[in-house]
């Protein structure tokens, strides 16, 4: 892995008299009630050690109070850790004092939470251009990236619009757009779309994938919902009574449960929703072809292509450059639920 963007090591969160007394002793293992009636303190993190690689989408997933939030906020320290370290790039952010850490929030952190806390009186524009009004940018420039990033996240031509006269689910596009016009390294996600229903919900998770193949940014995002976790991210860590079970590859996390707890979450989703073309392609096909995916591109986006002819379906890379191809045996294959090897030079 190329240097880390965001790198923690051994973050503990205790809530409590004396909390740094918990941090590794025999106590912290002990029940939540149990620990509590002991010595009036909660564990809500448990020494979590994670590296976060330069434009990877990490995704925390886990139940209610399983300390997803508190992870996500103690990376920047709006929640303060009991122990451990948070370094962003080279800066340590667990040591940083009052300039230093106004600094890593205001020009290479933004974060987008689920309420989307605009600014009621302000017009959409003013709105995103208010992280830019806070680092002091001059107005006309900043109204001017706030329209481009405004036209970025699908809403050009309204910028004089007021909160209230959208949906929720532009509220919260606005929010995105505030989120980069400060062009951050890193961006930070807390259930974003838990309040949103269903179908702008799926419009909301399209629009990150689009915008991480645009905007390229490391992305933390924070959900309880599956298949929000294994659709948005490169890797998912699962959490429960703060600590992680399993940090892997959706493909890891559904193929290979690390106990009870990750199998009970992923037992109904279908390994064709999880499997990329890359595990199972074979060297590049000579001849023709019945269309061409990405690299990356799920199982169950080739099924299109495969029930359409005979052909096999070209598989490309960034460049274009076609680095494999798949068939349709492949593909019923692992439908199917055959563990497949990956085929050499796949």
């Amino acid at each position: 892995m190329a240097e880390a963007s965001i790198s923690v090591r051994g973050l503990w969160k205790v809530y409590g008299p004396r909390a740094g007394r918990i941090v590794g002793s025999p106590d912290a293992d002990l029940p939540r009630a149990m620990l509590e009636a002991k010595t009036g303190c909660v564990v809500a993190m448990r020494d979590i050690n994670l590296d976060v690689a330069p434009g990877e989408v990490f995704v925390v997933m886990g139940l209610s109070g399983s300390g997803k939030s508190t992870l996500v906020r103690c990376l920047t320290r709006l929640i303060e850790p009991t122990a451990g370290t948070v370094m962003i790039g080279d800066t340590d952010v667990t040591a940083a004092n009052r300039d230093e850490l106004l600094d890593v929030r205001r020009h290479r952190v933004s974060m987008v939470f689920q309420h989307f806390g605009l600014l009621p009186h302000r017009t959409l524009i003013d709105n995103i251009a208010f992280g830019l009004e806070v680092q002091k940018m001059a107005k006309d420039k900043r109204r001017a990236k706030a329209e481009q990033i405004l036209e970025l996240v699908g809403l050009a031509g309204l910028g004089q619009r007021k909160p209230d006269q959208l949906s929720g689910g532009m509220q919260q596009r606005v929010g995105l757009a505030r989120a980069l016009a400060t062009d951050p390294e890193i961006m930070l996600f807390d259930e974003p779309f838990s309040a949103l229903d269903p179908l702008i919900r799926r419009d909301m998770q399209d629009e990150i994938v689009r915008l991480r193949r645009e905007v390229k940014k490391t992305m933390v995002f924070i959900t309880h919902d599956l298949s929000e976790a294994l659709r948005l991210g490169d890797r998912i860590a699962i959490m429960r009574d703060g600590r992680f079970v399993q940090v892997g590859t959706p493909e890891e996390v559904v193929g290979a449960p690390a106990d009870d707890y990750v199998a009970n979450f992923v037992r109904d989703v279908p390994r064709s929703h999880v499997v990329a073309v890359d595990s199972v392609m074979a060297p590049p096909a000579s001849g023709g072809s019945s269309g061409t995916v990405p690299l990356g591109t799920k199982i169950r986006d080739v099924v299109p292509y495969v029930a359409a002819s005979e052909l096999p379906v070209r598989v490309v890379d960034a460049s274009g450059t076609v680095v494999g191809s798949i068939d349709r045996v492949a593909v019923l294959s692992v439908i199917a639920g055959e563990d497949l090897a990956p085929v050499a030079g796949g």
